[in-house]
């Protein structure tokens, strides 16, 4: 009797010890490193807690320019994902040989937007030749940095197919990312501000004036891939669960458009 009470005992043990190893390797185990353009924050935070409850498996995401995100991964920053806004900077990474080119595919998509702050009476008509600079009254116009953050890069083009860059391109509030130019805006610190969509839908600060027509810049797309140097087993899992169906309803509903083409 008592000897089946002391293998009991140690049955209990061994299994108590088990479970506690399990819970350990698990409280251990290495987030999953995602490196993603700003303007992804508000929706991808929520697919990623989302995520962890589901699997249990950590995510840490860094949120920066595009161009800050790819240089940092050039210079051996650990991530295991990219999502940038635009391909260019995932053909730097590609180029190079940062990025696993077969798991790259297009994403999401976005649109641009000229917000105002939310009290301000501001009109315009968004078209060759508007008055853009006359609206600004003597004030800047809050963009990204136009020669490196994505969102700059397409309002400067946007703009310059419309004809009207030389009347505003010394009166910029060139930001480092696309959420500082919202916050300008929002702020009240600049009359009129070029950002996506999906960040003027989240700043209740602004509204937005018009809808720059795609026609007058390159396609908004924001491309994903795993980082040559990335070693975590997790990471091609949370890669799928970006493209399906449940990041995508997310995504959409932030204002996004799901493209997920594999190139």
């Amino acid at each position: 009797m008592q000897r089946r009470s002391i293998l009991s005992g140690l049955a209990a043990s061994i299994i108590a010890g088990a479970v506690g190893s399990r819970r350990r390797a698990s409280a251990e185990e290495k987030p999953i490193l995602v490196f993603a353009a700003a303007s992804l924050k508000n929706a991808l935070d929520e697919i990623s807690e989302r995520w962890q409850r589901e699997t249990g498996k950590p995510v840490t995401a860094s949120y920066a320019a595009s161009s800050t995100l790819a240089k940092q991964i050039e210079n051996g920053a650990p991530a295991d994902l990219f999502i940038s806004a635009d391909p260019d900077w995932m053909d730097y990474l590609d180029t190079r040989k940062l990025i696993k080119s077969p798991s790259r595919s297009d994403l999401l998509g976005n649109s641009l937007v000229l917000i105002a702050p939310a009290s301000s009476a501001v009109k315009l008509t968004i078209a060759p030749g508007f008055p853009l600079a006359a609206a600004l009254g003597g004030g800047r116009l809050a963009m990204a940095d136009p020669a490196a953050v994505p969102a700059g890069m397409y309002g400067k083009a946007s703009l310059e197919k419309l004809g009207v860059w030389p009347s505003v391109a010394n009166q910029l509030a060139a930001a480092e990312t696309v959420r500082a130019a919202l916050l300008l805006v929002a702020r009240g610190e600049a009359p009129l501000g070029i950002v996506y969509a999906t960040d003027a839908a989240i700043e209740p600060g602004v509204r937005v004036v018009g809808t720059f027509p795609p026609d007058t810049h390159p396609p908004i797309v924001y491309p994903i891939a795993l980082t040559t140097a990335s070693e975590n087993p997790n990471a091609p899992a949370l890669l799928v669960y970006l493209r399906g169906s449940a990041a995508r309803a997310q995504f959409q509903k932030a204002g996004f458009t799901a493209l997920d083409e594999t190139r």
